[in-house]
């Protein structure tokens, strides 16, 4: 079941590949009220601890495939469903450490009914929540 807030408190941990930390996870739920194909979704941000994330290193992963954020802008045909939550997968030499996390998102998209430049406008905004690694 998916929580009330944007950056969901299950799913944060860390990305181990051949027993190393390469990185951190997390999920978030799409707070629009329909699903909305990839090439919609503007590039998120991604600060963690106050320390801002480069674009490059943010991957996306919808109903188990993953995307970076240049491949999504080329994808109509794939949705984001309203009701599944998306993971976003962060490149980090050595993870996180255990304990508390300061993260923070902003992410946008466009809708197939405004023109382009109101982009801004239709907004998820920036979310900001504490979460606790294990």
């Amino acid at each position: 079941m998916l929580e009330k807030e944007c950056i969901q408190s299950r799913g944060f941990k860390n990305i181990v590949e051949d027993n190393e930390k390469v990185g951190f996870q997390f999920e978030i739920r799409l707070m629009y009220y329909r699903g909305l194909w990839l090439s919609q979704i503007r590039p998120i941000s991604v600060k963690i601890d106050g320390e801002a994330i480069n674009q490059e290193d943010i991957l996306w992963e919808i109903e188990g495939e993953e995307y970076t954020q240049t491949e999504m802008e080329k994808i109509g045909d794939i949705q984001w469903n309203v009701l599944t939550p998306a993971i976003i997968r962060v490149k980090k030499n050595g993870g996180l450490e255990s304990g508390y996390h300061d993260l923070e998102i902003d992410h946008r998209f466009s809708s197939s009914y405004m023109p382009p430049d109101m982009d801004e406008v239709l907004s998820f905004g920036s979310h900001k929540r504490r979460l606790l690694l294990i």
